[in-house]
């Protein structure tokens, strides 16, 4: 059984940080480019970072470069995303994905809130 269970998120003031993991189960983690989405509220969900199964490549959303770092521990089957200087507008459930080489399986978490308010 596929699963991917994304830590509590919770509520951060601006300029604060944050660590998101997920942790991934019942699949070839090692194999599978791991990524971080989010939905703001009437939005839709939109990528947020993405690492390669290796962990030797990833990609940012423009909004997040500089201060949201993603990283993989193949050997913990965990991915995380640290959030750093928060913005209001980072306020969304994020989301933890699994994509296949090719994307034959395509995984998802049950996403998990992150409030950045003051």
């Amino acid at each position: 059984q596929v699963q991917l269970v994304e830590s509590r998120g919770g509520l951060v003031q601006p300029g604060g940080s944050l660590r998101l993991s997920c942790a991934a189960s019942g699949f070839t983690f090692s194999s599978f480019t791991m990524s971080w989405y989010r939905q703001a509220p009437g939005n839709e969900r939109v990528l947020v970072a993405a690492i390669s199964n290796t962990g030797g490549s990833t990609n940012y959303a423009d909004s997040t470069k500089g201060r949201f770092t993603i990283s993989r521990d193949n050997a913990k089957n965990t991915v995380y995303l640290q959030m750093n200087s928060l913005k209001p507008e980072d306020t969304a459930v994020y989301y933890c994905n699994a994509l296949s080489a090719g994307g034959l399986w395509d995984y998802w978490g049950q996403g998990t809130q992150v409030t950045v308010s003051s």
